[in-house]
């Protein structure tokens, strides 16, 4: 289990985090793991328990400072509540250079919905070694996708009626242009196909067994090749 802490945003102000430790010891690989829309809830925090079990350090900077949401409604509000470039360069930023603090030599980025927006945005600055993307992708006037030189992968719901496939093609498009090291993988399944949460209790109840443990695996499998070097 882990615990809620405070770490130094780049800007030197503080935000708060839950940190979940992997039994190996801090110089174990790092992965700062961002929220969906509805915040850092219970299934988030065991999603980063279960990552410190397969050997990671794990920070998941809290952008809603303590709040979460059980409907989308609620959840929209507070994610359109949210500045997403300082968010991805000041609290996810920071949290990896907490992680690096600790013994980290390498450090991946993970992301959910608004997360994986996040997360794509993150790897499009200096600092982290790999970005695993579920199901969310920024807006074109958050930067250039193809800039990105860190390995991207992601995993993708066919029938996504938030992030559209045709989005996400247009998205490999532009990284197999710009030469970015990248693997995507489509599911057919429908948005937010990893969380187990019901409508009005924290989720769209599209969770899919077997989509979300294939990439489960695949992600794991993809930290172990990028960030234990």
């Amino acid at each position: 289990m882990g615990t809620m802490i405070e770490f130094a945003r780049g800007d030197g102000g503080r935000a708060p985090g839950y940190l979940a430790q992997a039994n190996s010891g801090p110089e174990s690989p790092g992965i700062v793991l961002v929220q969906e829309w509805w915040g850092v809830d219970e299934r988030l925090k065991a999603t980063a328990d279960r990552l410190a079990s397969h050997g990671f350090n794990v920070l998941i900077p809290d952008l809603y400072r303590g709040r979460s949401a059980a409907t989308g409604d609620e959840a929209n509000h507070l994610m359109e509540g949210l500045d997403f470039t300082d968010a991805a360069t000041q609290d996810l930023m920071g949290a990896q250079n907490f992680l690096r603090d600790k013994g980290a030599r390498r450090v991946g980025v993970m992301g959910f919905c608004m997360g994986g927006a996040l997360a794509l945005i993150a790897a499009m600055h200096d600092g982290f070694d790999a970005a695993s993307i579920w199901y969310g992708y920024p807006p074109a006037e958050a930067g250039d996708p193809g800039k990105i030189s860190i390995p991207v992968q992601g995993h993708w719901a066919t029938e996504d009626g938030f992030f559209t496939i045709n989005g996400v093609d247009s998205l490999e498009q532009r990284l197999k242009a710009s030469g970015v090291p990248h693997e995507f993988h489509r599911y057919e399944a429908q948005h937010g196909f990893f969380n187990t949460g019901q409508p009005g209790k924290g989720g769209l109840g599209h969770y899919h067994r077997e989509h979300a443990e294939t990439a489960w695996q695949r992600t794991i499998d993809f930290f172990d090749r990028t960030l234990h070097k």
